[in-house]
């Protein structure tokens, strides 16, 4: 593969509503794309979006830009997707997501409602923002008046001691909750076993990546493991833990940490390839007033893998 041009492209994206989770509230989002040129006129993409509340640097943002523009050249090369190229096997068509709904505390059953009348069956709410009573409250009374068939996956975001995440994990227990990701402030595997033997559901981790050693796959604390390639070492480190996970017998999930449509076709691709059969947190595409390029397609609750080699960014 000989390179010929390389060149960073600045991009600043207002989001349509802020997005609120209990490390603070955001109003925009930027980064750069990374656009790279070979001699015989292919191009390849990398997002690099920094998002330092979420452990993911200025450094390994650039890394997984990097890594994602030489994948994508690799797999155009290749003739395939990047979805084909890391697992070895065409992908489905298309991947189920859920919505993306907000806070507890201000997610209103009509919001819920028009969320599920779109075709989602699975809708992600931020927790661990407002008082544990309130927030509490605020379940019960969504999910009093939630669709027949519509889960709720919730997100607290680290926001807990161990005695809260246990009051509300109990308060859950006969309630359509699909999942939790990060109960814990100060997260160990101790403490999450123990919640997790409370739970009817699957607890995740998600920014807790320093807990994903050997002792954890040895036995897991908990059933599922969210990918963010950004902050786990790129594509390929993902696509490693994503086999680990399979051989422990945990489930993976792929999830936006607010990337741009770039960043967000990638990730599609990673999560058809790893995890074809899970519902990915990926219909975020929506949330921005502008974007870098155009995101995946999300319609009835789906999202449908762009056609073409590489990963059919543009």
């Amino acid at each position: 593969m000989n390179l010929v041009a390389a060149e960073w492209l600045p991009y600043t994206l207002p989001l349509c509503t802020p997005w609120r989770t209990s490390r603070g509230t955001l109003h925009e989002r930027s980064g750069r794309l990374l656009r790279l040129q070979t001699s015989d006129g292919l191009t390849g993409w990398g997002d690099c979006a920094p998002f330092p509340e979420f452990d993911i640097g200025e450094a390994a943002a650039e890394a997984f830009a990097e890594e994602c523009a030489l994948l994508d050249l690799a797999a155009q090369r290749a003739g395939c997707s990047l979805a084909e190229w890391l697992g070895g096997r065409p992908p489905p068509a298309s991947i189920a997501v859920n919505a993306a709904g907000g806070a507890i505390s201000t997610a209103s059953a009509d919001h819920v409602a028009r969320l599920a009348a779109d075709g989602f069956t699975v809708i992600k709410l931020k927790a661990g923002i407002a008082p544990l009573a309130d927030e509490i409250a605020a379940l019960r009374a969504l999910c009093a008046s939630l669709p027949t068939g519509v889960l709720l996956r919730l997100d607290a975001n680290g926001a807990w001691s161990a005695d809260e995440a246990s009051e509300f994990i109990a308060a859950c227990a006969r309630l359509p909750v699909e999942g939790l990701e990060e109960p814990l402030r100060e997260p160990d595997a101790a403490g999450l076993r123990a919640l997790q033997e409370r739970a009817p559901f699957p607890l995740a981790i998600d920014e807790s990546v320093r807990l994903l050693d050997a002792a954890f796959w040895h036995a897991p604390p908990v059933r599922r493991v969210v990918l963010k390639p950004a902050r786990q070492g790129g594509l390929l480190a993902a696509v490693e833990t994503a086999l680990k996970a399979s051989a422990s017998g945990v489930e993976v999930v792929v999830t936006s940490a607010l990337e741009s449509a770039c960043g967000l076709q990638a990730l599609a691709q990673l999560a058809a390839a790893v995890a074809p059969g899970a519902c990915h947190g990926l219909a975020t595409g929506a949330l921005f007033v502008r974007d870098t390029g155009s995101p995946p397609a999300v319609a009835g609750g789906r999202l449908r893998l762009p056609d073409g080699p590489g990963i059919g960014f543009s």
